[in-house]
């Protein structure tokens, strides 16, 4: 490896069958930046296979028999210096996606996603981008649960409410599904500038990624004011 080169992103791949566990790692296999570190069946073994590997990414399926995954990506980062994590599932949008992103998943990918489009996934994960486009995340945002509304309305405004002026703004534009760039020139400021207010959200806020600044903002009902 050249002093160049950056080393390759680690995966772990959890999946109760065997055969997709198989596939997943072939296909990650086939990418020079990406290395299939260990597989799990089963949610009860990513923590322990977590302390002992250190991956960048865990793939992670959602029904598994003793442990299934929203469970384990709960547990998983709510340590820290966890490593993020994208759910694989059969469904589109559903209540356990949105769990697992309100525990602080990067994203989601259906398991029959195009293998080119998992292994971007992956390297952009690994970036510390999310992988939900803006169409996804509005979808998504859209068929969170009715119950327990008012309830949380009422803790994501007290939430927001310690955000400047500024940065509640950026929040805003986040849960509208905007990209830094749109930011940027929807509030006439520099695109380093939105990056350091979108950080400054993230870190008052005690949240993971972009889905999540969304999703409070969803759920505190603001972009039915605007």
């Amino acid at each position: 490896m050249s002093l160049s080169q950056p080393p390759a992103v680690g995966v772990l791949l959890v999946d109760d069958d065997p055969l997709v566990r198989a596939g997943l790692a072939m296909m990650l296999g086939g990418a020079p930046d990406l290395r299939v570190l260990a597989q799990a069946g089963d949610g009860t073994e990513v923590l322990p296979l977590v302390e002992r590997h250190s991956p960048d990414v865990v793939l992670m399926d959602v029904k598994m028999p003793s442990m299934d995954g929203l469970a384990a990506t709960e547990a998983l980062r709510a340590r820290r210096d966890a490593p993020e994590v994208i759910i694989l599932t059969t469904f589109d949008a559903d209540e356990h996606v949105l769990r697992a992103l309100r525990a602080g998943a990067a994203g989601f990918l259906l398991k029959d996603t195009p293998p080119e489009e998992i292994v971007t996934a992956v390297r952009r994960v690994a970036q510390g981008h999310p992988v939900l486009s803006s169409a996804v995340t509005r979808r998504l945002i859209a068929r969170v649960a009715d119950g327990g509304r008012d309830r949380r309305r009422a803790e994501a405004r007290e939430r927001l409410a310690l955000l400047g002026d500024r940065e509640r703004e950026v929040a805003l534009a986040v849960g509208e599904g905007r990209s830094n760039a749109e930011i940027a020139a929807r509030l006439y400021l520099g695109l380093p500038t939105v990056k350091t207010h979108v950080s400054s959200v993230l870190a008052k806020l005690g949240l993971n990624n972009r889905v999540q600044i969304a999703l409070l903002v969803h759920d505190a009902g603001l972009l039915d004011e605007r």
